[in-house]
C-alpha cells in the first residue's frame, strides 16, 4: 500500500504544503500548547520518560519486538547508543575551537 503525494494531479501542493511558510510555522509554534510544559520533555523528566516507554511496549505483541526475537540486534543497538554517548561526553568535555569537522 503506497501514500498518495500531497499533489493533485496537476503537480501542484494541497493542504499544508501550500500554505505560506509563516503560516505554516504559525500554526506548527501552536503544537504542544496545550501540553502542561512538565511534559513537553522527556529530556527533563527521566521517570516519565522510562514510564511512557514502559507503557508502549505492552502495547506491542512480544512477535513484533524485534529485539526480543533477535538478541544480536539488540545487542548491536545497544553498542552503538554506548559509542555515541562515550562520543557526546567527550565531546562536551573538550573545548569548542570554533572549526567543524563533522565526521
Amino acid at each position: 500500500m503506497s501514500r498518495e503525494p500531497n499533489t493533485h494531479t496537476n503537480g501542484l501542493p494541497r493542504g499544508f504544503a501550500r500554505m505560506e511558510p509563516s503560516k505554516q510555522r504559525e500554526i506548527a509554534r501552536k503544537g504542544g500548547a496545550n501540553v502542561p510544559h512538565e511534559k513537553r520533555s522527556f529530556a527533563q523528566n527521566r521517570k516519565l520518560a522510562s514510564e511512557a516507554g514502559r507503557k508502549g511496549g505492552r502495547h506491542v505483541a512480544p512477535q513484533a519486538r524485534s529485539f526480543s526475537q533477535n538478541r544480536a540486534l539488540a545487542a548491536e543497538a545497544g553498542r552503538k547508543g554506548g559509542r555515541i554517548a562515550q562520543q557526546r561526553r567527550a565531546n562536551s568535555a573538550t573545548p569548542h575551537t570554533g572549526t567543524d569537522t563533522e565526521q
